[in-house]
């Protein structure tokens, strides 16, 4: 009896296969009948628990009792927006979608390669927080704050806003205040995990920064097309043209020491999972790691929204502006959730990594580029999408590519052309690197209306040759 004799017995790979193994040549060298041998191996898969003080089978029921359940043979119901979307992304949805513990699944617009799942995939999970579904970049998220500032002044005191951008937030791997802000947030509880309580003075001194890869902070010409309601019950902004600040960034480095620390703790609890997995496993919610990363990305979703509170305050004081309008939402988290499941109505884990809350009525936004539209949006409470939308454009190719393929001379002509005035940024977030997201948008039409449009006019990203910490 051979390896794939014992997977078809539904034998999981690994140290399970391997006590089954042992269990056959010691059945056979006790003359035991060869005949019988998937009855027997059958027995002790169907009851392992029955079999454990076995003196002949139960190392093998043992390893049947710590081996996660297998991958199933076909993947749950999930459903895609978009078409021509890159066949790995596609791939890895699938493969999320046979885990034991997923529900249902959805795939983005805007989906392109992550790490386990795709950018742009939403998974329902029971009682199950994966954190790699979840992301590095705990809570990443986007905030829009519309200011009571001239409209001329996008043009004629730019220099101004430069040096509101450049004096209250900071870009680039490790950057942080001398001086630190104050908010809140430090004074929660950091003591939930041993990522967060080692990492609270770092994450302290990076309050209110920015970071690298594809995270900005910019001014510029927001459209709203009728009246939008204000955050937590406060007045509407009427239909007009505004200016507006945008920004995009998370939790920053204490939010990846925490992904990287608990996902090396779901690898560890399940070895027997197969490779093309392994950056999908899981924590139970029942278990004391899984309570904990909870815990820890719950205080992340507070520390990446007051980054984006300190950036924005400190931006609308340095400028004398009152703010008419705050709006924000956040990406790369789980979230405890009730969603139609199989006919019926239950609590589920839903994973949105880089993908939006949409369900009905929940606005949000999703940006394009530093060169192309970005957008206020009212969820319709898809249920297909498990109440999700994009989270932005989605790149269409890698930054190393991205980095061999542009010239400075040809992108800042691009910029130029769309009356966009380039601060900072590397060549790896050249507008050309990312979706035409009026197409992203009109494929997702059946799960967001669209409110009102940002027209980015100054962009502040990290510097040329900064390493990617999206």
């Amino acid at each position: 009896m051979h390896a794939k004799d014992l997977l078809r017995l539904g034998v999981p790979s690994g140290e399970a296969t391997r006590r089954a193994t042992d269990f056959v040549c010691r059945f056979i060298l006790a003359g035991g009948d060869k005949l019988r041998l998937a009855a027997e191996v059958q027995a002790v898969v169907a009851d392992p628990a029955g079999f454990i003080d076995d003196p002949l089978r139960g190392e093998f029921a043992k390893a049947l009792l710590k081996a996660p359940p297998p991958p199933r043979a076909e993947p749950v119901p999930h459903r895609q927006w978009g078409v021509g979307l890159e066949a790995e992304a596609v791939l890895q949805m699938e493969r999320a979608c046979r885990l034991p513990v997923a529900l249902a699944g959805a795939l983005m617009p805007d989906a392109h390669v992550g790490y386990g799942l795709p950018i742009g995939g939403v998974l329902a999970t029971d009682n199950a927080v994966i954190p790699y579904a979840v992301g590095v970049d705990i809570a990443c998220r986007m905030k829009m704050t519309v200011l009571d500032i001239p409209l001329d002044h996008l043009e004629r005191r730019q220099d101004r806003l430069t040096r509101a951008i450049e004096a209250e937030t900071r870009f680039g791997v490790g950057s942080a205040f001398k001086h630190r802000r104050t908010h809140a947030v430090m004074d929660a509880d950091w003591s939930v995990s041993p990522v967060t309580r080692q990492h609270k003075d770092k994450a302290w001194a990076q309050l209110g920064t920015s970071g690298s890869g594809n995270h900005f902070v910019e001014f510029g010409l927001f459209t709203a097309h009728g009246p939008i309601p204000g955050a937590g019950g406060a007045g509407e902004l009427p239909a007009g043209t505004y200016v507006a600040l945008l920004s995009h960034s998370g939790s920053r480095g204490t939010g990846a020491a925490v992904c990287d620390y608990y996902s090396q703790r779901a690898i560890s609890g399940l070895p027997e999972l197969p490779k093309e997995l392994k950056r999908l496993a899981w924590l139970s919610l029942d278990s004391p790691e899984g309570r904990e990363y909870w815990q820890a990305m719950a205080l992340m979703g507070q520390y990446a929204a007051a980054n984006h509170a300190c950036i924005h305050a400190h931006i609308a004081s340095h400028l004398g502006a009152e703010v008419l309008l705050d709006l924000e939402n956040h990406h790369n988290f789980a979230w405890r959730e009730r969603h139609v499941i199989g006919g019926l109505e239950r609590e589920v884990i839903v994973h949105r990594k880089g993908a939006t809350p949409a369900g009905a009525g929940v606005l949000g936004i999703i940006p394009g580029s530093m060169a192309a539209p970005g957008f206020v949006v009212c969820g319709k409470g898809n249920a297909a999408s498990l109440n999700s939308a994009s989270h932005g454009a989605g790149r269409v190719m890698s930054r190393a590519q991205a980095n061999q393929t542009f010239h400075w001379k040809a992108v800042n002509a691009y910029l130029r052309d769309r009356g966009v005035t380039l601060i900072s940024a590397g060549l790896d977030e050249a507008p050309m690197v990312y979706k035409n997201i009026r197409e992203v948008m009109a494929a997702q039409s059946d799960l967001v209306t669209i409110l009102g449009q940002f027209d980015p006019r100054l962009v502040k990203m990290a510097p040329p040759g900064e390493r990617a910490e999206d």
